[in-house]
């Protein structure tokens, strides 16, 4: 019989998490990295695999793993924690390239009572719809937050990159976004916004200078790292910035 793998996301708690149970090898490894994914979109401060129920059938599906873990090192700088690996399941992580960056916790529940009690500002979250008041809308948002968070030396670019973020949504993906802002470590500031497009930006998007906005070239010229999430549902376009270039 074919494997099966199962990850099911787990709600009510104050950090990200996702079950995940059955048989990770080279065929259901893809399942994996496509619900991380998933649950990554949503910028957690932390996310917890709850692994009791997993069994690796073949060493090659733990690649998804690794591809996973460097993902989410990368953006959206979210540490992630494997709860409830058996003995033989974290010996052959362990093994595995790439994934020196994950963490563990022998128990789910202990897991989220350490992790849930962060001190960091929540984000801002906002749902906006595809019209260009967005970007004005989006523009008092990020103001308010730098203010709140006491980085008012960040605005004007802040603003400035969250409006070229939205205003590429309106002119090319056409759908409602979800739009996100919060502190990372070292005075660094995340931003991002998630879309129900499936069409990836094109570099030679990038050099259009439309009323609009000025594309996706003023967004890689202002930020420390930028990139692009695909999710089943649209994609995630993600900036980073670091307090000192700005």
């Amino acid at each position: 019989m074919p494997s099966q793998l199962v990850c099911r996301p787990e709600r009510g708690f104050p950090v990200a998490a996702l079950r995940v149970s059955g048989t990770l090898d080279q065929v259901t490894g893809d399942a994996l990295q496509q619900a991380v994914r998933l649950r990554l979109a949503d910028q957690p401060s932390v996310l917890l695999l709850d692994v009791a129920g997993l069994r690796i059938g073949d060493p090659v599906g733990l690649s998804a793993l690794s591809a996973t873990v460097c993902e989410a090192h990368e953006w959206p700088d979210v540490p992630v924690v494997l709860c409830g690996a058996d003995a033989r399941t974290r010996a052959m992580i362990n093994d595995a390239p790439d994934c020196a960056e994950l963490r563990y916790a022998d128990d789910f529940t202990a897991a989220v009572a350490s992790t849930g009690a962060g001190t960091s500002p929540p984000p801002l979250r906002v749902r906006l719809r595809p019209m260009p008041e967005a970007c004005r809308q989006v523009r008092g948002l990020v103001g308010q937050a730098c203010t709140a968070w006491q980085r008012a030396d960040l605005v004007a670019t802040a603003t400035l990159i969250a409006t070229e973020l939205v205003a590429n949504v309106v002119r090319h993906a056409h759908t409602t976004m979800d739009f996100t802002m919060r502190p990372l470590q070292g005075g660094r500031l995340g931003m991002s916004v998630r879309d129900h497009s499936r069409r990836m930006p094109r570099p030679k998007e990038a050099a259009l200078s439309d009323p609009g906005g000025r594309g996706l070239r003023l967004v890689r010229d202002l930020t420390d790292a930028w990139g692009v999430l695909p999710v089943t549902d649209g994609k995630v376009v993600w900036t980073r910035l670091r307090a000192a270039t700005i």
